[in-house]
């Protein structure tokens, strides 16, 4: 009965190792040096789809992967749209850790910026949080959808402020600009498709059970 696991590379990727061989699975291609996008382990039943992060949860959702593993940023915006039907998620993993920040120019003053009714343009990929977020705080938001090179909106003009995962802040301060708000602290969950459990319930539990028995440590940290 053959497990599909969908992962992207990356941090996410290499993080995920450790549960994997707690698991007793190695993968036997490297994804940096391999072009294959399903990846063999030393496990006949166990293999891996290497899809773009935000592609994770689709790719579990409509049967294409048993399980994934994703960030909780590309959950949240996911489940906003009305998605996540037949998706569940059982563990956070707590690696590939990092935050979502609100962050503009340093010379920007963010502070009366945000206040009660004022307006604000944000650029971001993650619509749903940036809008909930801002809405809390009573700000109108104009958002532009970017998928990358999000700090370039502030240094051209295009936006007051990007709201963006940021891990050590470096980027950040290579382009003049700096972290003002802390939105909410990212980490990877594991998700697994409702249909797959039921119908191979005992393959999926024993990776379950390893993944949470290896992530323990992670957890004991968090705390």
């Amino acid at each position: 009965m053959m497990i599909t696991l969908a992962l992207s590379k990356g941090r996410i990727f290499e993080e995920t190792l450790p549960l994997l061989q707690a698991a007793g699975i190695t993968v036997q291609d490297d994804p940096d040096t391999s072009r294959k996008l399903i990846l063999a382990t030393d496990h006949p039943e166990v293999r891996l789809l290497v899809v773009r992060a935000t592609d994770v949860p689709t790719y579990v959702q409509y049967g294409g992967a048993d399980m994934g593993i994703t960030g909780k940023d590309t959950l949240l915006e996911h489940c906003s749209t009305g998605s996540g039907a037949g998706l569940y998620q059982p563990l956070d993993l707590q690696i590939a850790k990092c935050r979502i920040s609100v962050a503009v120019r340093s010379d920007f003053d963010y502070a009366s910026a945000v206040q009660k009714g004022s307006r604000l343009t944000v650029a971001t990929k993650y619509v749903a949080i940036s809008r909930e977020f801002f809405a809390s705080k009573g700000v109108h938001v104009d958002l532009i959808k970017l998928y990358g090179s999000m700090e370039l909106a502030p240094l051209v003009g295009m936006a007051d402020a990007i709201v963006d995962l940021v891990s050590t802040g470096n980027t950040l301060k290579a382009n003049n600009l700096v972290e003002v708000e802390h939105i909410m602290d990212i980490s990877s969950k594991l998700v697994v498709s409702q249909s797959a459990l039921k119908l191979k319930q005992a393959p999926i539990r024993r990776i379950m059970d390893a993944f949470a028995q290896a992530s323990k440590p992670y957890h004991a940290i968090a705390e």
